[in-house]
């Protein structure tokens, strides 16, 4: 098992030991920053620059055909990972709710993947992540 390496993964671990519960860790999740793989505008010139205004995140497929965000609870963590991955190297550290507000319907999450600190979020829960949010923001 991998050791947490910041408090995002401190509650992660948790949650896989049953200290804590599912619920409060997806509650817990959605405050977080957690980074996002962006592709690599391998046309820019500059490395690390990119001239386009739309970040393309890192989206894999299974073999059912669902769509998968990776995420990754740090720009550490992805380094192996985006070693193996062509086109990303880069990418951003943005809240968790701000990346499921945008996400569409159908996708499901991978956070950490390949990884024994990692989960992954269905498809069906994320979608009740988005309808969470929604609420919030209807309160407030």
């Amino acid at each position: 098992m991998n050791e947490a390496k910041n408090e995002l993964e401190q509650k992660l671990l948790a949650a896989m030991n049953g200290e804590l519960s599912s619920d409060d860790f997806m509650h817990a999740l959605m405050t977080y920053q957690i980074f996002i793989p962006i592709k690599d505008d391998k046309d820019s010139g500059i490395i690390g620059f990119q001239h386009t205004t739309k970040a393309t995140p890192l989206v894999i497929q299974d073999e059912d055909g669902i769509n998968i965000l990776v995420l990754f609870t740090s720009p550490e963590r992805a380094k192996d990972f985006l070693a193996d991955t062509p086109g990303y190297s880069g990418g951003l550290l943005e809240n968790f709710s701000w990346i499921v507000e945008r996400m569409e319907p159908g996708f499901a999450i991978a956070v950490n993947p390949g990884i024994d600190l990692g989960i992954d979020i269905e498809p069906e829960n994320v979608t009740e992540m988005v309808a969470l949010l929604a609420e919030q923001a209807t309160k407030n």
